[in-house]
């Protein structure tokens, strides 16, 4: 993954991925700990033994961890916010339950930009070190050429002899300082593959040649090099069919069983980010996880060849530093459905922690419990989930039954849960095939003095796997102020009341789209809009205003998880934007 700048808080595309992401939506569109802590006296774990197998070693690796924004942050280890890696981290990770780690690694800052490509002595010690934490605590590791591939390698189309030149030294500096490292570290030739200004075609062929010069520079190494498990991407580690074929043809032509193929999955671009109306996990969303599998295990790992998917999550989700773009209970519907995809598929997985979305590595505990709980679940078996994590209850008025569709995703439904006591069926809640119902009784207890935010919260308990949770919410319609702001964004008072921004739609009079992403009225969540629920406000950002219109009225529709939706009008003019209610 391509990082950034942790104090901007955002998950990095590398922008091959994302061209890719787009192409595709444009035709398409027109198990259980909580929390991590080190477990105290923790000893070194015995070396790791190699299954028989290729694909059977990449099956022991799962489940895996990226140490993201660390060896590969540029220029160095903690420039991206985290700090620096440590054996206890390690401790960790094999802690919670994880079998292999992948450490990402950036050589660009610590290399000479011209021949020989000499790597400094400290930085390779440094590397060296990290692994040997990881591999002293019994986890496979893998390490690669990581955000190189966007720094200078991408320019092999207009420097192809100088890029071909300093990847082999690259590689042939690595290959002889981990010559006789445990056969558990794996080498990846290069992360997210992509080449400036060139067809798929093209880019196909650059990316065979590097990797055919890095299985020979390795290869040709000896010591345990000579049969270590090399692990070769697509093209942008990309699932889609071209690139899996060109992958396999390029595999069948090294003629080398020790070969592992490598891909990533960031999910449905819409849902990943929240843009073009993609806040839910919805049946777009759902075929895109489903194909990007189906694709998989059709050419790969149903032909025997092992599949280690590097990198998946959500590319901006979650998020410590921001408001979350994507809402709970749609991430752990997700989160659900990929863990059971991968198991079916055969395909060994590695979650992508840039440092501000899972472990808190100053703390060693999850930033979201609940959200790694059902990913530690889904490794295993699947779990129930429902439409929706909430019913909103409006504040005054009468409370009328509400109605979920539950998803049991094979297993029985075994009733409803609040804390120790059970719901009783037939006077709390109903069930008519996958609808349940929860009853105006129940609802009127469970939302007691109807206070606004979440009231109570139910659990529907399913055979196996984890419940899925209910919060019962009282809500009124969202109240926005009058403002008046400029070239630093509109901050918008706002009454929250009990409800939670979802989208923004945005369209001028003459029907054409409003704001920065202009191929949809639906803005990208935290990029054109956000919500400061502390503060009682809704920001526009400065590049949702200097992209409007100027003296052109834009009319914005705030579209919130109640259902609930309000209007609101913006103008821009010269230095100064205006909002309006209504």
């Amino acid at each position: 993954m391509k990082g950034t700048n942790h104090p901007d808080g955002r998950r990095g595309r590398a922008p091959g991925r994302v061209l890719g992401l787009l192409l595709a939506l444009v035709a398409l569109i027109g198990p259980a700990g909580a929390t991590a802590v080190a477990a105290p006296g923790h000893q070194d774990a015995p070396p790791v033994r190699l299954a028989s197998t290729p694909a059977q070693t990449v099956a022991a690796m799962q489940p895996s961890w990226n140490l993201g924004n660390t060896l590969d942050a540029v220029p160095d280890e903690t420039s991206w916010g985290n700090p620096a890696a440590t054996k206890a981290l390690f401790d960790t990770i094999k802690a919670q339950g994880f079998r292999s780690v992948r450490i990402p690694v950036t050589w660009t800052d610590h290399q000479s930009p011209d021949a020989p490509y000499t790597i400094d002595a400290a930085w390779m010690n440094r590397v060296k070190q990290v692994v040997d934490w990881a591999l002293a605590d019994g986890l496979y590791v893998v390490i690669n050429v990581h955000h190189d591939s966007w720094q200078w390698m991408s320019r092999m189309a207009t420097d192809h002899d100088r890029v071909l030149a300093r990847f082999k030294a690259t590689w042939t500096q690595v290959a002889a300082r981990f010559r006789d490292s445990s056969p558990a570290l794996l080498f990846e030739s290069v992360n997210e593959p992509q080449f400036d200004n060139t067809s798929d075609a093209q880019g196909i062929q650059y990316l065979r040649e590097l990797d055919t010069a890095f299985h020979g520079i390795v290869r040709g190494s000896g010591g345990g090099n000579a049969s270590r498990l090399l692990v070769l991407p697509t093209l942008h580690t990309n699932s889609g069919q071209n690139f899996l074929d060109a992958l396999v043809s390029e595999m069948r032509s090294l003629d080398d069983p020790n070969l592992v193929a490598t891909v990533h999955y960031y999910g449905w671009y819409p849902f990943s980010v929240n843009v073009a109306d993609g806040h839910r996990f919805d049946a777009a969303a759902q075929k895109d996880m489903t194909d990007h599998f189906a694709r998989v295990r059709a050419t790969l790992t149903s032909k025997g060849i092992p599949v280690y998917l590097g990198e998946y999550g959500l590319l901006q989700y979650p998020d410590d530093n921001h408001p979350a773009r994507v809402e709970q209970g749609e991430a752990l519907k997700y989160f659900e459905q990929f863990g059971y995809e991968a198991r079916a598929a055969g395909v060994t997985t590695a979650l992508w922690d840039p440092g501000f979305s899972y472990l808190n590595r100053a703390t060693m505990q999850w930033r979201v419990p609940e959200l790694v709980a059902q990913i530690k679940s889904s490794w295993t078996t699947r779990s129930g989930t429902a439409s929706s994590d909430r019913v909103f209850l409006p504040k005054s008025g009468a409370i009328t039954p509400q109605r979920l569709t539950l998803n049991p995703n094979g297993l029985a439904f075994m009733g409803l849960w609040q804390g120790g006591r059970m719901l009783l069926p037939g006077r709390d809640y109903t069930v008519s095939g996958n609808q349940l119902t929860l009853t105006t009784a129940a609802l009127t207890r469970l939302a007691g003095n109807r206070a606004y935010g979440t009231n109570a919260t139910v659990e529907a308990k399913f055979s196996r796997g984890l419940p899925w949770k209910i919060h019962v919410t009282s809500y009124d319609r969202p109240v926005l102020s009058n403002a008046t702001g400029g070239p630093g964004g509109l901050t918008v008072p706002t009454q929250y009341r009990g409800d939670l921004l979802a989208t923004m739609e945005a369209r001028y009079a003459d029907g054409g789209n409003a704001g920065p992403t202009d191929w949809t009225p639906f803005q990208e969540f935290n990029e054109a809009f956000s919500p400061d629920y502390a503060g009682d406000a809704l920001v526009l950002t400065p590049k949702f205003v200097a992209s409007l219109r100027d003296n052109a009225q834009a009319t914005l529709t705030f579209h919130f998880w109640s259902g609930a939706t309000v209007t609101y009008r913006v103008t821009r003019s010269g230095s100064t934007v205006t909002g309006v209610v209504g």
